[in-house]
């Protein structure tokens, strides 16, 4: 074993162990990935939320025993292989050993190290973003077709994956006409490279074409409920924090761009840059949807630095750098601390804007935190009211949320399905079974209207039990039991279904 191959593995596996230590116990797994693991149990060509390839993780997870930390292995996985396309990277740059050390600093020691904490399709997304701007990189050195079949593989295992990574072709497109590359598009196996992908993402397409493009009617809501709250000027500032350790290094990247000879093939590349962070900005994109931009910049930086740079210590120094910018965000961009101990000393938190939601306020705790709060409470809850009802068969379990809907089904010992309106839960009830009672779990600003407005529809219905956990963003969230209901329940699901599929 060489020594670089032996230093890779190091990294690797420092990435894992990482990935590990810093969630500490007392953190269940995050909404979201209740969401896409339950999609493992509806395998389809789409979803309402996303494409399918997270769904198909989820399965393979389930396959595996669901267990939480099978969960968390799928990203950090993710993590690992972007790491080691950086690496190749470097190498395909003509970066020797201090480069690949220097680029495998950035790539560890950044955002990357709380977005590889979660089952959500984003690591897939940066990891689909870093092979594609490889392989872009290998076709201009190579001049090899090959590697265009490979972009289009990629960029459709990325469509399939999240619809995010159109923006990386978005930025690509232009910055290839605006420099010499241009000449990269006039030739038959570009052609047959985009009917490829396009042969690949078919699937989806149809299905989305099957359910009216509900892709259009989730962008929308996004755009109206989240999105609107996005400050442009906060967008910016989340990109200089995400990789804050090697700004130095993407900095000497796209200086190295313009100025450094053997990167005159690849100027697009500076361009491309420019042109997809304008068109997020302008779109009030959420800040990590560019995540996936940076990890070329720190290869293409790394080389530079490497081959500039001769001092032994100053290296030194520019590899630590990382790793010491990396220590005030241990502090605060991990849910490495108890839910207490953040709340008693919130002010660091909240100056690098952690504590504000989506909803556009200060909280307690990190959104992504106190999305991680509360879960087993609630299932543990709902399992109670559960085998409280008379007629098991006959009872519907139904949520305000999919958050919720998920979390039950993961931890559930009673073999509770929960279903909700919201989302792709809309398409996963099981209308062969005859209603009779209810269990359902009400938001808590919500709650007073429930006995009000369901109440009337039931012989018996009172308040079971809520989340007590002040931390959790579901807290108050109330578990109700109506039983011997005096509608036809199903019925009124059908309408509420037809309503939602507008």
């Amino acid at each position: 074993m060489t020594k670089k191959t032996a230093l890779l593995l190091a990294f690797i596996a420092l990435k894992f162990l990482l990935q590990y230590f810093l969630i500490i116990p007392g953190y269940d797994l995050h909404r979201d990935e209740y969401l896409h693991l339950d999609q493992g149990n509806h395998l389809a060509w789409g979803f309402m939320s996303v494409p399918p390839v997270t769904s198909w993780i989820a399965w393979l997870i389930g396959v595996l025993g669901n267990g939480e930390w099978t969960v968390r292995f799928f990203p950090a996985l993710f993590g690992a292989l972007t790491m080691l396309v950086v690496w190749r990277t470097v190498e395909r740059l003509g970066g020797g050993l201090y480069a690949c050390v220097l680029a495998g600093s950035c790539v560890l020691f950044s955002v990357l190290l709380r977005l590889n904490q979660l089952f959500q399709p984003n690591s897939i997304d940066v990891l689909c973003w870093t092979a594609l701007y490889y392989i872009l990189i290998s076709f201009i050195q190579s001049r090899d077709h090959r590697w265009l079949y490979g972009f289009a593989a990629v960029f459709a295992l990325g469509v399939l994956n999240k619809y995010n990574i159109a923006f990386a072709a978005v930025g690509l497109l232009p910055a290839i006409l605006l420099t010499p590359q241009r000449n990269l598009l006039f030739n038959k196996h570009v052609c047959l490279a985009l009917l490829l992908a396009l042969l690949l993402i078919a699937p989806n397409l149809v299905w989305q074409c099957q359910h009216k493009f509900p892709v259009f009617h989730h962008m929308k809501l996004l755009a109206e409920t989240q999105l609107v709250n996005v400050n442009r000027a906060d967008f910016l500032k989340e990109q200089l924090l995400f990789f804050i350790g090697s700004l130095f290094v993407i900095a000497a990247g796209l200086y190295g761009l313009l100025t450094y000879k053997p990167f005159a093939p690849y100027r697009l590349f500076f361009f491309s840059m420019i042109i997809t962070l304008a068109v997020f900005t302008y779109l009030r994109a959420k800040g990590y949807y560019a995540i996936g931009i940076y990890p070329v910049y720190i290869a293409f930086g790394a080389v530079y630095i490497g081959s500039k740079v001769n001092v032994a210590w100053l290296r030194g120094v520019f590899v630590l750098i990382p790793v010491a910018l990396f220590i005030p965000l241990f502090n605060v961009a991990f849910p490495n601390k108890t839910p207490e101990q953040i709340a008693a000393n919130p002010e660091r938190y909240r100056k690098l804007g952690l504590l504000r939601w989506e909803d556009g306020k200060d909280h307690q705790l990190p959104q992504d935190f106190a999305d991680m709060l509360g879960w087993r409470e609630l299932a543990g809850k709902v399992d109670a009211a559960y085998a409280l009802m008379p007629d098991k068969a006959a009872t519907l379990v139904l949520c305000d949320n999919y958050g919720q809907a998920g979390a039950i089904n993961y931890y559930s010992k009673t073999g509770v399905r929960a279903v909700t309106f919201n989302a792709d839960y809309v398409d996963w009830f099981d209308l062969s079974k005859k209603y009779k009672h209810l269990i359902r779990v009400k938001s808590w600003h919500e709650r007073e209207v429930e006995m009000k407005e369901t109440g009337p529809l039931f012989a018996t219905g009172f308040a079971a039990d809520s989340v007590t956990n002040r931390y959790a963003r579901e807290w108050g969230t109330t578990v109700f039991i109506f039983r011997d209901a005096r509608i036809d329940i199903n019925a009124r699901i059908e309408k509420e279904i037809a309503e939602e599929r507008w």
